[in-house]
């Protein structure tokens, strides 16, 4: 394994111990977790901070407070939809398919994403 390898499954190992206690869990298909915590990292070494995958960072950490995973908007997903935007981060019952895996919609303001 290469130390990258290593690095992401130590991240999730990491961030599983951290997150699930407090009722966010990894998204089932662990390759597609290993994936966005890949792009992590990636924005990490980018921007310097580990930015939300699925959005598009400005590289001013302070402008993108918001978008810092786990997100700002990641509780009221979850409670409203049983996930994050990313499917990242998930409820138990979202995972175990006990509530339907609808679409989670953009919570960030239009203002913060540069249009």
């Amino acid at each position: 394994m290469t130390d990258a390898v290593t690095d992401i499954e130590e991240l999730y190992q990491k961030l599983k111990k951290i997150q699930e206690p407090k009722g966010y869990y990894f998204e089932k298909d662990k390759e597609r977790v290993l994936d966005l915590l890949k792009a992590l990292v990636f924005n990490k070494e980018r921007y310097g901070y580990m930015a939300c995958p699925c959005r598009l960072a400005s590289g001013d950490r302070q402008a993108d407070k918001d978008i810092l995973c786990p997100c700002a908007y990641r509780e009221s997903d979850v409670k409203d939809y049983g996930s994050c935007y990313c499917n990242l981060y998930v409820s138990k019952a979202w995972n175990e398919a006990e509530i339907p895996h609808e679409y989670v919609p953009e919570r960030r303001p239009p203002e913060k994403m540069g249009f």
